[in-house]
């Protein structure tokens, strides 16, 4: 199973399936990361937590904890 958290920078991934329970994953699907979504990794921080993500036209922040969750293709 490959996660969001193992894309490399530069790379482009496609959400296959969303990971966890409850409130972390509706603040999830919040973002705008659901199911066919299309996500381009842009950076990730020198000590490596936060990602940052081109998503849906839009820049965004993920702890490396959050994007585990994040089945991808």
């Amino acid at each position: 199973m490959k996660t969001l958290k193992d894309v490399k920078v530069g790379e482009t991934a496609v959400v296959k399936r969303l990971h966890g329970e409850g409130p972390v994953k509706r603040r999830i699907m919040d973002m705008g990361i659901t199911k066919g979504v299309e996500i381009l990794v842009r950076k990730v921080a020198p000590l490596g937590d936060p990602m940052e993500l081109n998503i849906r036209g839009y820049e965004l922040s993920l702890r490396k904890s959050d994007a585990e969750m994040i089945e991808v293709d």
